[in-house]
């Protein structure tokens, strides 16, 4: 599931996007949605982060319940908004390949990526809810889509 996510962020690229994507599969591994990121300026969104959208997506597909049992797979660890999302929504399990530290080593202080020094973690730790996080993973692969994107 993490390969897709990172495939999902390379196609993301290739429609002129962002390079992050994410998905969500429930308990008995069915993808129940997936989202590249839609946010890139000028006419993006910048609240439409691929986790969001995945995350928002299978909140409005799967019960309450289902949604405890889901993962989301992202390509690139959430940031402080989209766990948010993920904690509002409920998933009870994150797996991202590339992490926030690495995916600031190659934006730098790219203008249409300020990153928040502030791991998806950190944000799930402060909730009532338990939310397992497995990653980073696969960050050579995941760190592919954003060759030469930000220079």
């Amino acid at each position: 599931m993490l390969a897709k996510a990172i495939a999902l962020s390379h196609e993301s690229r290739a429609a002129g996007h962002h390079p992050f994507a994410a998905l969500v599969a429930d308990a008995q591994g069915e993808v129940v949605v997936q989202a590249g990121n839609d946010s890139r300026p000028p006419g993006g969104d910048p609240t439409r982060h691929a986790e969001l959208v995945a995350a928002a997506g299978a909140a409005r597909r799967l019960t309450a319940q289902a949604l405890q049992g889901a993962t989301l797979y992202s390509s690139a660890e959430p940031c402080a908004m989209c766990a948010g999302a993920i904690y509002w929504c409920g998933i009870g399990r994150v797996v991202y390949a590339l992490s926030e530290r690495r995916l600031l080593a190659l934006t730098g202080a790219h203008a249409e990526n300020p990153t928040l020094s502030l791991p998806c973690r950190e944000v799930f730790s402060r909730g009532q809810r338990r939310i397992a996080v497995l990653g980073p993973a696969m960050e050579e692969d995941a760190a592919s889509a954003h060759a030469g994107f930000w220079a």
